[in-house]
């Protein structure tokens, strides 16, 4: 991954001058206002800096009627989520993999928002029979499903395998997503116009798909890893959006930007090093959806099918997250992976 480690050592730099900046502001401020009026001065140009990088947004849009799905929807991002949609009259089904805690997910999000229609139900994304049994479980109980939110995600941790052997990262972040997806979307055909939102994020500018050892045994390292599974959830997002639109069914990625949930448990130097030194630059799980509800709730005139998100609009991916080669040969490899014919 050519450039990678300059990339790093540049963002190092790049944070540890922007610290002596503002430090050197702050020492000046003390020096001539006295700590009071300093630190009152200081919170000022913390808070206007930080506006620069997380931008507000809000919307009254409502969604009686529909349904949803949010994968990961039991914390962080994705429990923010589904208290947003619930709150403008959705019915949203939490899927996760611990019951226990998507049942506590769902009872605080009932306490907190008035009539909140919350459903709980079981989906490992790393076992492709629990994506099976999932789908089977949608179709018994929902007559429409209007948003398939593909939330959930490992990030950046030690190699591991999912329960049908591919590499942890790759096998959950897309190959359990794409599964889902597949397996869902007569329904969603169904229930045209719907939508499908993939969480990727910034780090897939730094992915490239290994089609030579997607399963990381040649050479593991577990940023490469989840860089490559973020490439691979636009590349995704771009060749369904191409496949199902003229089906009523459209399809977004979204860079949540960095958020503050338990996926930042394996961040490692030097991406620690910025995580520390800007900890106010990092959103709060609620902003961190922002983007997502955006893509939910803003008139399918407004968006671009296949685009890429970030921060409540259009965002240019990368060159790579915009070769339709390659995600042509993604897909193809992907159905090949899973067993299926999705055409």
């Amino acid at each position: 991954m050519r450039g990678t480690g300059s990339t790093h050592l540049g963002l190092v730099w790049v944070s540890r001058i922007l610290c002596l900046h503002i430090s050197g502001t702050f020492q000046h401020q003390r020096k001539h206002f006295g700590g009071g009026i300093s630190q009152f001065y200081f919170t000022l140009e913390m808070q206007a800096i930080r506006s620069l990088f997380i931008p507000t947004w809000s919307s009254d849009t409502r969604l009686d009627g529909k349904t949803a799905i949010v994968t990961g929807g039991n914390n962080g991002i994705g429990k923010e989520t589904v208290k947003d949609l619930a709150s403008r009259g959705a019915r949203v089904i939490l899927a996760c993999r611990d019951m226990a805690k998507g049942e506590q997910a769902a009872c605080d999000i009932v306490r907190e928002v008035k009539g909140a229609k919350v459903v709980t139900m079981q989906l490992d994304l790393a076992d492709t029979k629990s994506i099976c049994q999932f789908a089977e479980n949608i179709y018994n109980t929902e007559k429409a499903l209007h948003y398939l939110i593909n939330n959930a995600g490992v990030a950046v941790c030690p190699y591991a395998r999912t329960v049908d052997g591919y590499e942890m990262q790759f096998g959950v972040n897309h190959l359990g997503h794409f599964f889902l997806t597949f397996l869902l979307l007569d329904l969603l055909k169904h229930s045209a116009p719907s939508r499908v939102i993939n969480l990727s994020s910034a780090a897939h500018f730094f992915g490239k798909i290994h089609f030579d050892d997607l399963k990381g045994e040649k050479d593991y390292h577990h940023f490469r890893a989840y860089a490559q599974s973020k490439l691979a959830n636009v590349l995704f997002t771009r060749e369904l959006a191409k496949r199902t639109e003229v089906l009523g069914v459209t399809a977004y990625s979204v860079d949540p930007g960095l958020v503050n949930t338990d996926i930042l448990r394996y961040i490692r130097r030097p991406l620690l090093d910025i995580v520390k030194n800007f900890g106010f630059l990092i959103k709060t799980p609620a902003e961190g959806a922002y983007t997502t509800i955006y893509c939910t709730v803003t008139p399918e005139n407004q968006l671009v099918t296949g685009g890429y998100y970030s921060n409540c609009s259009r965002a240019e991916s990368s060159n790579a997250g915009q070769d339709d080669g390659t995600a042509l040969k993604l897909w193809a490899v992907s159905c090949h992976l899973l067993g299926i014919r999705w055409r």
